[in-house]
């Protein structure tokens, strides 16, 4: 076994209130890390500037203290994360990766609408339109568009997955040639969270199946810009929590908003219970917090290749 340690992290988005779902996400990566001795990190990634709310952002430091959830390093208030640790404080470090990206004649620049996108496109796909606009390593980028990088035929990613095969997905036919800066200037997510995590030294994450296409994409730009670290971090895509209609949870339609499960003074052991289904394990053996650490160690052992 390698005994390197393990080093994951909280990465909630500050685009509404969090739901279950998230904190169930928490409640996971939380007991799986006290399981193996490893670190926390919480980084929130609040890039989209157009979403992120203040009252967003206190919401995750008071989910956290609700759940009871300790962390190892980053920011310990709204204040203290929007002085020393918000995502436009490393965009200088963001924008190095992209100029390598740019390096590599692999971006394209790209001034498709979703609604183009949507006329054109035979599989939900963006279907190429722009792919002949290849960048120029000193081109700067211009307002209204985007830049995209090219996923070629037959491109798979290797994903390693905690206690599973490894997972194998078809990029290009999967996502097709995604976008890495943004219209708006701002880099893209897949960019930023590559590079946060490379940068923390993250080794373990976990994730919803619904980001799994978001981890492959992340595999790749990492091997195009020779990361050879990012690729061995080992993955937990756990099941999402279904709305009455069997849609995910959206932050964006306040579903099952935990701060209403604080104003109405429940309890939070039901999503612990959760959390232990997520994992395979006996839900009714979970009575404390602390008792999901224990069934995790009695049952798994961490492994980071």
């Amino acid at each position: 076994m390698n005994k390197k340690a393990l080093h994951t992290r909280f990465a909630p988005t500050p685009s509404g209130f969090l739901h279950m779902g998230n904190g169930i996400s928490f409640i996971t990566t939380w007991a799986i890390a006290r399981a193996f001795n490893g670190k926390i990190l919480l980084r929130i990634d609040d890039l989209d500037a157009d979403r992120m709310r203040p009252e967003y952002v206190e919401d995750i430091f008071m989910t956290l203290e609700w759940l009871g959830l300790d962390y190892d390093s980053g920011a310990i208030s709204p204040d203290d994360f929007n002085k020393n640790y918000s995502q436009h404080r490393r965009l200088d470090w963001y924008f190095q990766g992209i100029k390598q990206l740019q390096e590599t004649g692999l971006l394209y620049d790209c001034s498709c609408s979703r609604r183009d996108i949507q006329r054109d496109s035979v599989n939900g796909l963006y279907p190429n339109t722009c792919r002949s606009k290849v960048l120029k390593p000193s081109q700067s980028h211009q307002k209204d568009t985007a830049w995209r990088i090219k996923v070629e035929k037959d491109t798979f990613v290797n994903i390693n997955e905690w206690q599973n095969e490894a997972n194998v997905i078809q990029l290009n036919a999967e996502m097709g040639d995604f976008i890495v800066l943004q219209k708006n200037g701002l880099p893209a997510y897949q960019v930023a969270s590559l590079m946060d995590d490379a940068h923390f030294n993250i080794n373990f994450i976990v994730r919803g199946q619904d980001l799994l296409q978001s981890t492959a994409a992340q595999m790749y730009l990492a091997q195009v810009m020779g990361n050879e670290s990012f690729p061995q971090t080992t993955f937990f895509h756990h099941s999402l929590v279904k709305n009455t209609e069997g849609g995910k949870l959206s932050k964006s339609k306040n579903a099952e908003a935990l701060s209403e499960w604080r104003k109405n003074n429940l309890s939070s052991l039901p999503l612990f219970k959760k959390a232990a289904k997520w994992l395979n394990l006996d839900s009714e053996l979970i009575e404390k917090k602390e008792d999901l650490i224990d069934l995790i160690q009695q049952n798994y052992t961490f492994y980071h290749p």
